[in-house]
């Protein structure tokens, strides 16, 4: 390209510039709001007086502080929804309902509802409920019906259906039944006695032919009824069961609670095991037992049950053989010493056996080992001081354990207060004698001497209006007011 022909291609290149029309025009995108941001909280912060002025230091540091302080409040915190398993809706009954007719109950509708819907408002209502049947709370404790109060459920059964309860405890909510029992009728005799003697509703009975000639029937009975509160079935198994104790004929449409015998078995089986678990730990924290091996321990904790006996209760007497090994759970056992002791009467001198307290057995501590196995009889005399639980094993239970463990309970155990001697019994029976006789040699000393002084305990001659206490003022016959 020469020097000449450069200006024109640039001029052409600028001419086609200018002939290419414009881009077209655009609008600028909107901001987007965004939603964790409050724009009115903002904007109310940004006109804070006093905060583009840099003049006054002062009206300038107290709009920073007002801005500092409400700054966090333009930010939305959005809750968090944590998801949740759809439940079916249930129509709770209200006693106000126009449907209700003073029929139905709530404690009644929380019945019918599975334990694992209920609230627990509603398994407290339950739990109440059940502690005000006669049946229930003459069997069970309170905190075992509130265990079960959260699996029970009542069932609804129409008028004329026969319900077997072999499989847990039954109790009548609303209606009323007719227990069943056993008839038997000869096929022989031409007037049926025993069919015309059955209510015309009792149409519901089962058949068994015994033989050729006798039918044996299971009919409801005309006067045994189970009303309001009644019960039949067993929270046992009980293949023995009466017919008219398990099953009932309904009379109405009735609504039944269901205690599962499972369900208690259940609850028999935690308490065993919580019971044993404590039984463990008692004996092993007893000092003759301390280095013994634990399936030795278990095998004396299957042996035990847990006993509680009265204040004042004698447990056993000196030279008697104890009839059980104790192991103290909670209070304590008074020891006491037969000694003979003197008692002067007017003209002679009189020996009577008396009972000397030589001390006490406190909790995680045993007795009644060697007495047992060695047949050897008490020294001593124990007396509850007050109600005691004690772990017990009856003699025939130890007497039957194997040889190792019967020799390693004779190796560890010791008589019960053995280390006492005959001296020791009688030092300590002088010893309460003579502070018996001081205490009352000093009683009577003392009343003599404020008597021939005119002084009666408790009324004193002269009155002070003192305040407080003078100093280094010990005597106890000056009342103050």
């Amino acid at each position: 390209m020469t020097e000449d022909s450069l200006p024109t291609d640039i001029l052409a290149h600028m001419i086609a510039i200018n002939n290419v029309p414009p881009p077209p025009l655009r609008s600028i995108p909107r901001l987007k709001v965004r939603k964790t941001i409050n724009y009115g909280q903002l904007n109310a912060l940004c006109h804070i007086r006093g905060l583009e002025s840099r003049r006054n230091s002062s009206l300038y540091l107290a709009a920073h502080d007002t801005f500092i302080k409400q700054y966090p409040q333009i930010f939305l915190h959005e809750k968090t929804v944590l998801p949740k398993v759809p439940q079916p809706v249930e129509k709770r009954v209200s006693l106000s309902s126009p449907g209700c007719l003073g029929t139905c109950s709530v404690d009644h509708a929380d019945l019918k509802l599975r334990p694992v819907y209920r609230t627990i408002h509603e398994h407290n209502f339950v739990w109440k409920m059940l502690k005000n049947i006669p049946a229930l709370t003459s069997q069970l404790r309170s905190e075992h019906l509130k265990i079960l109060s959260k699996k029970v459920m009542s069932e609804t059964w129409i008028k004329g259906s026969t319900v077997i309860g072999d499989d847990g405890l039954y109790i009548m909510l609303t209606g009323h039944a007719r227990r069943r029992v056993k008839v038997f009728r000869s096929l022989i005799e031409e007037e049926d006695s025993i069919v015309s003697s059955i209510s015309r509703e009792s149409f519901l009975f089962d058949v068994d032919l015994k033989d050729s000639t006798v039918v044996e029937f299971y009919v409801p009975s005309k006067k045994l009824t189970v009303k309001k509160w009644g019960v039949f079935g067993s929270l046992e198994v009980r293949p023995d069961m009466d017919e008219c104790e398990r099953s009932i004929v309904t009379d109405d449409d009735c609504e039944i609670l269901k205690i599962p015998t499972k369900e208690y078995e259940k609850l028999k089986l935690e308490k065993v095991k919580r019971e044993n678990a404590q039984k463990l730990k008692l004996i092993r924290k007893c000092p003759f037992y301390e280095i013994w091996p634990t399936l030795s321990i278990y095998e004396l904790v299957s042996l035990s049950t847990f006993k509680i006996f009265p204040p004042g209760h004698v447990l056993v007497e000196s030279g008697d053989i104890i009839s059980f090994v104790g192991f103290i759970n909670s209070g304590y056992c008074n020891i006491y010493r037969n000694i003979v002791g003197l008692v002067d009467l007017s003209l002679k001198v009189k020996k009577i056996k008396k009972l000397v307290y030589m001390g006490k057995l406190k909790e995680r501590e045993s007795f009644g080992e060697i007495s047992i196995l060695l047949q050897s009889p008490f020294t001593c005399t124990i007396i509850t001081g007050r109600e005691v639980e004690m772990a017990i094993i009856e003699d025939k239970d130890i007497l039957a354990l194997d040889p190792i463990t019967k020799e390693l309970m004779i190796q560890t155990a010791k008589p019960t207060f053995g280390h006492l001697t005959e001296e020791d019994v009688k030092n300590e029976y002088i010893k309460k004698v003579q502070e018996k006789e001081w205490k009352y040699f000093k009683n009577k000393t003392i009343q003599g001497i404020f008597q021939s002084k005119g002084v009666l305990p408790g009324f004193g001659k002269w009155e002070h209006d003192w305040s407080t206490i003078p100093k280094n003022f010990k005597s106890s016959l000056i009342t103050y007011t």
